[in-house]
């Protein structure tokens, strides 16, 4: 099974498509992926339960879901072929649950949606109904012999407002609980690249990206809170405290396939 897994990542990785005329490249900085372990039931009624299938997996002898958020800066978000020289930096979180898409077996991600600190959000809604939302980043990063020494965020936010103080080890990701392999939790965890969501007229949209294996260190909360997954009921703000795994990274570039497309 672990040969079977380390296959699929380097496919994913070989699937470095040509940039079309409205794909975005951009390198993201001071990324984090902290993600919680939860009850199924919690989730589903969120999402699609007829084209998406909830994976579970033992965590504190429990079967359990996951799901993150996932906080980073967007440092020079740009169309390669439509405006190359038009750079945007902004901070994004994006909230997203770990799924198969029940049509193909592979597996993926549906996201509850995303915060930008950029106006590009109004035109990204507009355009395409997805569902991004404004919101105001004040980000205090510092890193330095390959760890941080500072890892903090503060999202003011009317649909999901954040705050985010995290510690970094410094030790590299190996393992985590709920995956045999370092391959298996790459490939769902940290390596999904096809996201579906609910667009603004209720149907359901979807995009893909690419980046490489990502360079990750194993991180500890000092301070979480997602106030978009107290409003949904997902955690309470004692449950926030404790995640299933913190991952940090300090950048890495990714290649977003756009526009958005109905999910077929």
């Amino acid at each position: 099974m672990d040969l079977d897994y380390r296959a699929s990542l380097e496919r994913r990785r070989a699937d470095r498509r040509p940039a079309g005329w409205l794909d975005v490249r951009t390198l993201l900085k001071h990324f984090a992926l902290i993600t919680y372990a939860l009850p199924k039931a919690r989730l589903e009624p969120h999402l699609p339960a007829d084209r998406f299938e909830i994976p579970e997996f033992t965590v504190g002898g429990q079967r359990l879901a996951l799901m993150s958020a996932v906080p980073f800066l967007d440092a020079d978000f740009h169309f390669p072929r439509l405006l190359p020289f038009l750079k945007l930096g902004f901070g994004q979180t994006n909230y997203r649950v770990y799924v198969i898409d029940r049509r193909t077996g592979e597996h993926a991600v549906w996201f509850f949606g995303t915060t930008l600190g950029s106006a590009v959000v109004h035109v990204a809604r507009g355009a395409w109904g997805i569902p991004w939302h404004p919101a105001r980043y004040a980000i205090e990063c510092a890193y330095a012999a390959r760890r941080y020494t500072a890892y903090r965020y503060s999202v003011a936010s009317a649909w999901g407002e954040a705050r985010i103080d995290l510690e970094d080890t410094g030790a590299p990701l190996r393992e985590a609980e709920g995956f045999a392999s370092l391959a298996e939790l790459q490939f769902i965890l940290t390596h999904p690249v096809d996201g579906y969501f609910y667009r603004a007229d209720g149907r359901v949209g979807t995009y893909s990206v690419w980046h490489d294996l990502l360079p990750l260190t194993v991180g500890r909360p000092r301070t979480l809170y997602f106030g978009l997954y107290e409003r949904l009921g997902l955690l309470s703000r004692e449950e926030m405290q404790r995640p299933h795994s913190v991952l940090l990274c300090p950048e890495t570039e990714f290649h977003v396939f756009l526009p958005p497309r109905l999910a077929g």
